[in-house]
């Protein structure tokens, strides 16, 4: 083994020297999910936190024909303002983010007991207005509820027979859950930083070295040549390993940035989950080192395996992704497929949820034998004799 050694310490002292794309594939892929994670949900918070304490402003086109309902949104805090005409074109141009208009015949249903239809004019895909849009909706409901119970007491009937069915929400989630909710891309981070980690010493130390012209010299040394592919591979999950840990320890920190206890959630990510998250996702290093040389020991050429890897990296996304469309119950069998096992597990731990031995151990067992499948492959691929012809005719 003292081969395999020699060539992991050659491999990482090499790749140690490119001190740029040390910082680009290590550092800042790494940096840069934790980055984009924290400000994007901190504009997020901050902006549902403004639009739910601002002013409301609601353009209304038809006022006058329901005055009682105007001095109900005035007593609720609502600022009234005339919507323009064109109230349906400005809307769509997102010149303004909603409008009410209210009909002549509002007057006329309101005094026959029939429903008072009023017209809510808004663009539903809007996000940036959404909370607004909530507020004036529920204004408009309560109004509503309201005015059926005093027209229903009128008649001497009791509102509440009225209401067939109470529903009472009993919410037994947690601020951890809630929590989980926030942080539920984190496993997709995490996974992408692990296969993108180790990516450039992977195709450099097998195709970069074929452009160079010493890969050869290398190989016509009297040793295994699973012993070179070995060193190799393992040097690119140390420095895929180093990605995950920085990855980490990074989410850590971007999530103190975070206002969480403001909106009622609490984010498990303290030093313990941070550990165990990265003892879950770990095997993974392996199984990106693998594949990356494999696919580099195919390429022709340096730029070959970069479009390669490329295609390499979409593959974290397919668990995540199905997770997420067709959201199932965890299950034991997940546990055994690799990739697939990662991100059950990270969620469950980011929720709080206690993960059982026997669930990561598995984990571990699918994963390691999918690495060491590739390992196997790999040093296959290692032994033909054109894997250091650079262009074969």
């Amino acid at each position: 083994m003292n081969i395999v050694g020699v060539v992991f310490a050659k491999e990482v002292r090499d790749n140690l020297r490119d001190r740029r794309t040390v910082l680009s594939t290590l550092l800042f892929g790494a940096l840069l999910g934790p980055l984009i994670f924290a400000v994007i949900f901190n504009l997020m918070i901050e902006q549902q936190v403004s639009q739910a304490e601002a002013q409301l402003v609601l353009p209304i086109a038809g006022a006058e024909h329901a005055p009682n309902l105007i001095a109900y949104l005035r007593r609720a805090g609502v600022e009234i303002t005339e919507a323009p005409a064109a109230a349906e074109e400005l809307v769509a141009a997102r010149e303004i983010d909603f409008a009410l208009r209210i009909g002549p015949d509002y007057g006329t249903n309101w005094r026959a007991g029939d429903p008072a239809v009023v017209e809510l004019i808004a663009d539903t895909t809007r996000r940036q207005a959404a909370t607004n849009l909530q507020r004036v909706r529920a204004l408009l409901a309560r109004y509503s509820q309201t005015v059926g119970a005093q027209r229903l007491q009128l008649r001497g009937i009791d509102p509440l027979l009225a209401q067939a069915v109470a529903t009472r929400q009993v919410d037994v989630s947690t601020p951890q859950s809630r929590g989980a909710v926030l942080v539920g891309t984190l496993p997709f981070f995490l996974l992408m930083t692990v296969f993108t980690g180790g990516l450039y010493l992977a195709i450099d130390a097998t195709s970069g070295e074929k452009e160079r012209q010493s890969l050869e010299p290398l190989l016509i040394n009297p040793v295994p040549r699973w012993q070179i592919m070995l060193g190799k591979v393992l040097a690119a999950a140390l420095f895929s390993s180093t990605s995950l840990a920085i990855g980490l320890v990074a989410f850590h920190f971007a999530m103190q940035t975070i206002p969480a206890a403001a909106m009622g959630f609490q984010i498990n990510l303290g030093w313990a989950v941070i550990a165990q998250c990265f003892l879950i996702a770990w095997p993974l290093t392996l199984i990106a080192s693998c594949g990356q040389c494999i696919l580099a020991a195919f390429a022709r050429g340096f730029r070959e395996a970069q479009a390669y890897a490329s295609i390499l990296t979409f593959v974290p996304m397919a668990p995540s992704l199905w997770l997420s469309l067709s959201p199932v119950k965890e299950q034991f069998w997940m546990t055994a497929v690799p990739l697939l096992s990662q991100v059950v597990l990270l969620n469950s731990t980011v929720r709080g949820d206690s993960v059982p031995l026997l669930w990561l151990a598995t984990s571990w067992l699918g994963s390691l034998t999918l690495g060491l499948a590739l390992c196997w492959v790999a040093s296959g691929l290692y032994n033909r004799p054109g894997l250091v012809v650079s262009n074969p005719q």
